[in-house]
């Protein structure tokens, strides 16, 4: 689970849930699947059972009953999905194939089953029989059938060379649509699998079918870029010209992230700042600047936008007081964020003053001002609590131990608060308190069970930090059900692969999960992994890799001890 303190920000789940029962009591209301109860003859308890083991993240359980279920309704597509899908994502390919046939025959034109037939073929290593599924959502009249191809190939199969025969099969056929953001999408998928010559064959093939379009050159500079070959990636961005940002906001927006990767920051300033400026750009530019500490072109910004904004309104002091705060000219910046005049840039002036009168070691005023937003009862609920994490925060990078106590202090004014408790979660794995760490994870399962943060975090958290595999698994399963494209995800679930001993099932998950997310915490995890079967030429490539996005990650420094390499 990458960057263990953003992951409370992924999205809740809204699926099928039984939200007034809890977990403790499925357990008790679901009897062995093997007996042949007559549950499994009744329709809703069987749908419900199914539930039930869905929320405990027993997927080959949950499986079974909707696949029970399935079975008893009178043709119902739906119950016969539910159960392909909890069968694929548990890896149980004959239930899945089970659960297929009564789709296939409720809803034979459905492209969703349609691609998980797909999914089958490429897990049971029927790759012709794949390719003349995948052919047929490519070739199909539906336009979303190529992004069913796609998902297919990008994380339906479990080997990584399989995916990239059948691309290589699926462009020598030409069988992509002429849509260009299928060919880029196949394009960067190529590029994930690590194979330079298909992202090449697939270029030369868009850019005689798209000539003149800049997307174009964007991915191949990526792909110079992931290569090894900073200089020409610089070269094909410079080859674009200046017109190019002008074209679109969204192709100025990603000129600029590319050269951002790239660490050319000022280069991604200048992108930027051709063509009409808003709050948005100025604040990107002003952050770029800040970045590669260029205090002069960053003052003379702050000078621009003073000029244009002669009667500031709150949004442009708002924005005033960051650029200030970049340039390191906190009194100014003060200053803008205390004539913030209302309206919500004011709430969010007053935080970042706060911040401000720590960065002048005025700490009794800092702590004063978000005191009193923390018992403004008129404040919004989120600055009131964005001010007790904003405390916690100032006071953890004090090295004061005052942070617990604003975290109780937030917990008695907003009790059970999610977002408080995730934060002091993480606060007791820091302190390697995992025990309380788990506590506070779990009360935030109590009030919503399906929290994929949440979920996320303890499964993971478990895996690393105990010895409690199969309840991680479980719990892992739980946030996979719910989002099983989540790169954060799908690295716990590789992870917790690995501490039950199934290293290559483990590895192909950690890559899959590195080809979505360049994170330094999935590297070292496929380091380790590596290392351990024998493999330490590749492993010692991705500790370097791991180093090289953030020598100082966590894990990476534990995976170094472990590993003793």
């Amino acid at each position: 689970m990458p960057v263990f303190d953003s992951v409370w920000s992924a999205s809740l789940r809204a699926a099928l849930l039984v939200p007034v029962l809890g977990i403790a009591c499925a357990a008790q209301a679901r009897p062995p699947v093997t007996t042949g109860d007559s549950l499994q003859d009744d329709l809703l308890g069987a749908t419900l059972a199914g539930e039930f083991a869905v929320q405990a993240g027993r997927l080959a359980e949950a499986a079974d009953w909707y696949l029970a279920a399935a079975r008893q309704s009178d043709g119902d597509a739906g119950l016969a999905e539910r159960a392909t899908r909890i069968a694929l994502l548990a890896g149980d390919d004959r239930r899945a194939a089970q659960a297929l046939d009564l789709w296939r025959r409720h809803a034979p034109d459905s492209l969703p089953m349609r691609a998980a037939e797909a999914t089958l073929s490429l897990r049971s290593g029927r790759d012709r029989a794949a390719r003349r599924q995948l052919d047929a959502l490519l070739r199909s009249d539906d336009p979303t059938g190529w992004r069913h191809a796609f998902t297919v190939l990008s994380g339906g199969g479990r080997d990584p060379a399989q995916a990239a025969r059948l691309l290589e099969r699926i462009v020598a056929d030409d069988a992509i649509p002429d849509v260009l953001q299928a060919w880029m999408a196949f394009g960067g998928l190529a590029q994930r699998l690590d194979r330079v010559d298909l992202t090449e064959r697939i270029l030369d093939a868009i850019v005689a079918k798209f000539p003149g379009e800049p997307r174009v050159a964007l991915l191949r500079a990526s792909q110079l870029r992931e290569a090894g070959r900073p200089d020409d990636a610089r070269a094909a961005l410079a080859a674009m010209g200046e017109d190019a940002a002008l074209i679109a906001p969204d192709v100025r927006l990603a000129i600029a992230v590319e050269y951002e990767a790239l660490g050319d920051f000022a280069d991604a300033e200048r992108t930027l700042g051709t063509g009409p400026q808003d709050g948005r750009t100025y604040v990107l530019r002003a952050s770029l600047l800040a970045r590669a500490e260029n205090r002069t072109a960053l003052a003379a910004l702050y000078e621009e936008v003073k000029a244009a904004a002669l009667t500031p309104n709150p949004a442009q002091r708002l924005l005033l007081g960051q650029m200030a705060e970049y340039l390191e000219q906190f009194d100014e910046a003060l200053t803008w964020y205390d004539t913030v005049p209302g309206g919500p840039e004011r709430q969010q002036a007053r935080i970042r003053g706060a911040r401000v009168l720590h960065e002048l070691e005025r700490r009794d005023e800092a702590w004063q001002r978000l005191r009193a937003l923390q018992t403004d009862g008129a404040a919004e609920e989120d600055t009131r609590r964005d001010a007790y994490l904003l405390e916690a925060e100032l006071r953890r990078q004090d090295d004061d131990p005052v942070e617990l106590d604003v975290y109780n202090r937030a917990l008695g004014a907003m009790p059970d608060d999610p977002a408080v408790l995730y934060a002091r979660a993480l606060m007791w794995e820091r302190r390697d308190d995992i025990a309380r760490a788990e506590a506070d994870l779990r009360r935030i399962l109590v009030q919503d069970p399906e929290n994929i943060a949440a979920l996320n975090a303890l499964g993971y958290t478990l895996a690393d930090r105990t010895q409690r595999y199969t309840e991680a698994l479980e719990l892992i399963d739980r946030a996979r059900l719910a989002e099983p494209d989540n790169a954060a995800i799908i690295d716990s679930y590789g992870w917790v692969l690995y501490r039950l001993g199934r290293h290559a099932e483990a590895l192909v998950e950690l890559r899959r999960a590195y080809s979505m997310m360049k994170d330094a915490e999935v590297a070292a995890h496929i380091a380790e992994v590596l290392w351990v079967m024998g493999r330490r030429d590749e492993a010692r490539r991705y500790f370097d890799e791991a180093r090289a996005i953030d020598p100082e990650n966590r894990s990476l420094l534990r995976a170094l001890e472990t590993t003793g390499a």
